[in-house]
């Protein structure tokens, strides 16, 4: 199994920007697939960006151009780059890792971001 360790939540204004990181440990595979879901109340929860250890990555249309997920593959952690937040974006962001294959798959704890006035 691997474990993740979601840090960099809080709050912040309308506009302003916060960055997230992850920290994979555990048996990780070479050939994975890392990044963030979140979830608001009462709602499902639903991808946000991804990263695939290849290269690739993929964006919600929400904060496509906004956010942006990087990798250090050396540190097994996967990063957010939160930039001009909007009240929407409120939500618990859940860091999530699987192996490409799909055959195993871990969730963080998750990490409160609020964004308001």
């Amino acid at each position: 199994q691997v474990q993740l360790v979601e840090s960099g939540g809080g709050l912040v204004q309308p506009g302003g920007s916060l960055r997230l990181s992850c920290a994979a440990s555990g048996s990780i595979s070479s050939m994975n697939v890392m990044g963030w879901y979140r979830q608001a109340p009462g709602k499902e929860r639903d991808m946000v960006a991804v990263a695939f250890s290849t290269g690739p990555k993929n964006y919600a249309d929400s904060v496509n151009g906004r956010f942006t997920v990087s990798r250090d593959n050396v540190l097994n952690t996967v990063y957010l780059q939160m930039n001009s937040l909007k009240p929407e974006d409120t939500a618990v962001y859940y860091c999530h890792y699987r192996t490409l294959r799909n055959t195993d798959d871990s969730w963080g704890q998750g990490t409160q971001v609020t964004v308001s006035s």
